[in-house]
Parts: C-alpha cells; sequence; structure tokens
C-alpha cells in the first residue's frame, strides 16, 4: 500500500510543481479563431521544407513522432506553437509556403534558419546567414500578401484579426548563433542586440497595423545550456557554469537580449495603449522545465545531450548533426529535454509550452 507521506508528497507534487492540466486548453477562454506566427525554426512547421526540399527537417527522424511522417518541424514531434494551437482550440497552423494547406484558422510564416535582422544587414557586418533568405522582414511581407489576398477590406482584416493572437518570434536568436559560431565575441555582440530588438519592435508595430489587438512576443531561451554552446564553448574553467552546468556567461547574454526586448515592449504598450502586447518568457519556461526535470520524468543524467546527435560529452557534433548518414536517435526520446543539440524534443516543448500558456493567459487579459 501506498504510505500516507508518501501520498501527501505525489499531491504535493500534482498541486504545486506539475502546471495543471487544464492549462492544456486554457486559451480556449480567449476564443481566438485564429492564429499568426512569425519565427524560425522554434516555430517553422513547414516553410524551410516549402524553399528547400533537400532539408534534412523534411525527412526522418525529424517528425518521428507524426506517424513516421516528417512535417519540417525541427523536433521529434510538435512544438511550442502546435502546443498554443491546441490550448486556443485551434487545428495546427499549416506553413504558408504551403500552398495547397487550409488557411481559415491562422497561418505560420515562421522559417527555420531565419534571421530578425536582413540578410544583407549581417552581411555587411560580416555575419553569413547559411540557411535562408527568409528574414522577419520577408515573412512581414508574405502576411501582407495574404491579408490582402483574404480580407475583402481593410476594415473586415482589422475584425477579424481583433479576435486573432499574433506571436512575433521567438527570432532573432539565430542572428546570435550564426555571429558567435562564425567567431563573435559576446561583448561584440552585445553592440547587435539593440540592432535585432529593434527589427523585433518594428515587426509588432507592422502587426499592430493590420489590426492585431493581442500580441505574444517571445524572448530567448538560456542558450548556455543547449547542446550545441556546451559543445562549441567547453572550457576547464568550472566557475564558468552554473548550478545546472549551463554556461553563465552565454545565459547573461540571453538575459541582456531578453531585457532589452521587454523595454521595447513596454515602450509599444505605453504607445499603443489599445492593444495587449505580452511578453513570452521562454528563458524562464525553459529553467522551471530544467529544474523539475526529474519529477517530469526526464533522465537527470542526460539533459544537456542530444538525443539525436553524437560526438562529445553532449552527443553533439557541427560535422554530425541529426539527419546525417549514420547520427544515431537515442532509445528514449521521452526521456530528452533536447532533440539535436539545437531544439527541443516534443516532450521538453510540451512542458515549456503548458508554463508559457499559463504565464501569457492571464496577461492577455481574455477574460475580465
Amino acid at each position: 500500500m501506498v504510505s500516507c507521506k508518501l501520498l501527501f508528497a505525489l499531491l504535493l507534487i500534482f498541486f504545486f510543481v506539475l502546471p495543471p492540466s487544464s492549462n492544456a486548453h486554457l486559451l480556449k477562454a480567449c476564443q481566438f479563431q485564429a492564429i499568426y506566427n512569425l519565427g524560425d525554426s522554434i516555430s517553422d512547421t513547414g516553410n524551410l521544407i516549402h524553399e528547400d526540399p533537400a532539408s534534412v527537417f523534411g525527412r526522418l527522424p525529424y517528425g518521428q513522432n507524426f506517424y513516421r511522417n516528417a512535417t519540417g518541424r525541427c523536433s521529434n514531434g510538435l512544438l511550442i506553437i502546435d502546443f498554443i494551437a491546441k490550448s486556443a482550440g485551434i487545428p495546427l497552423l499549416d506553413a504558408y509556403l504551403n500552398a495547397s494547406s487550409s488557411k481559415t484558422h491562422g497561418v505560420n510564416f515562421a522559417v527555420a534558419g531565419s534571421n530578425a535582422l536582413p540578410v544583407e544587414f549581417l552581411a555587411e557586418n560580416r555575419v553569413i546567414a547559411p540557411v535562408t533568405n527568409s528574414s522577419l522582414s520577408t515573412q512581414l511581407g508574405w502576411m501582407d500578401t495574404h491579408f490582402n489576398s483574404t480580407c475583402q477590406n481593410s476594415k473586415a482584416c482589422t475584425e477579424k484579426h481583433k479576435k486573432s493572437l499574433f506571436m512575433v518570434g521567438e527570432i532573432g536568436g539565430n542572428d546570435y548563433n550564426y555571429a558567435f559560431f562564425q567567431g563573435k565575441t559576446i561583448d561584440e555582440l552585445n553592440s547587435m542586440v539593440p540592432n535585432v530588438v529593434k527589427a523585433i519592435k518594428e515587426a509588432v508595430m507592422r502587426v499592430i497595423g493590420f489590426g492585431a489587438a493581442r500580441v505574444v512576443v517571445p524572448g530567448n531561451f538560456p542558450i548556455g545550456c543547449m547542446p550545441i554552446y556546451l559543445t562549441g564553448f567547453h572550457t576547464n574553467d568550472s566557475g564558468a557554469y552554473d548550478e545546472f552546468h549551463c554556461l553563465k556567461g552565454l545565459n547573461n547574454f540571453s538575459m541582456f537580449h531578453n531585457e532589452q526586448l521587454q523595454q521595447a515592449i513596454e515602450e509599444l504598450q505605453q504607445e499603443h495603449p489599445h492593444v495587449i502586447i505580452v511578453y513570452g518568457d521562454y528563458y524562464n519556461a525553459f529553467k522551471w522545465v530544467l529544474q523539475k526535470a526529474a519529477i517530469l520524468g526526464f533522465d537527470t543524467k542526460s539533459l544537456q545531450k542530444a538525443c539525436c546527435g553524437s560526438g562529445g560529452d553532449y552527443d553533439f557534433s557541427l560535422e554530425r548533426l541529426c539527419g546525417a548518414p549514420n547520427v544515431q536517435v537515442c532509445d528514449k526520446p521521452q526521456e530528452r529535454m533536447s532533440w539535436d543539440g539545437i531544439h527541443l524534443t516534443q516532450k521538453a516543448y510540451f512542458f515549456t509550452a503548458r508554463w508559457l500558456i499559463r504565464d501569457i493567459f492571464r496577461k492577455l487579459q481574455c477574460v475580465s
């Protein structure tokens, strides 16, 4: 029999540690009719593989949870944007470049590998964007084209968008990723942050111009916890790591970006008091999952190891990425947080989304 003490402990975990299961449909109270998403590989549901059919994201093991069907998602399964759609009671968002898809419930404009800044701007600063030219400005152009083709007039569009959720990001992470792995220092990238934040701020202003009434603007993850950075910036200095074996300097950089972004959101909110603009705290959502990993069923000995990858302490190598020949997938993806060393597993995204949905719901002011 289960002892009374054990039962009490389990109840404490259920009520005070795990996000309530009702969060799964929490956003239904907002009665959103559509979701429109801008971003990169954190939320791309198929645009890159339409641009580049040879992309590894369009073949297994990516998307293996989709009944052995890769969809262009950079994970083994669902992403945060998928769980947000599910919580809102809206079908999963189709990629804009998928011409045959239904777009009545929203559109996903995100492209894996995209940047907040135009590729030309990055090139001027000696940073090459190797994956796609479809930066944030391109995605906004697609959004404009889509609305012009689907709305009878601007008034009709505005009315529809009052009942829609707009996600502007996560975006900007690749601007930093490419720069870091092309030799830029943290000090050099600190000077890039205002430009990235300015591009995101201008994107929010654009979607407000489309009639958006509720906008979520996600920040960056703690990049110092990711296998790609733990591998690329490994050091023997134990003081460089925090209690979760994340690189403190890189996490501080993520926090610097997030602080600048939150300041920009506050400015936008003052300028547009009729619009609800919410910061999406991906940083603390991820840290919460990391802190509660054991309770959530993750293998605490492999928290920062890629499930799909090979090489080194973190099962990650830039020379042999997930999807390359003979790169193996771990036996129990459901026990891993990192899918390919860069992106998370479906399970990690699920719990990250649960935390995030609870956090943004109260700020969206859907219920008076």
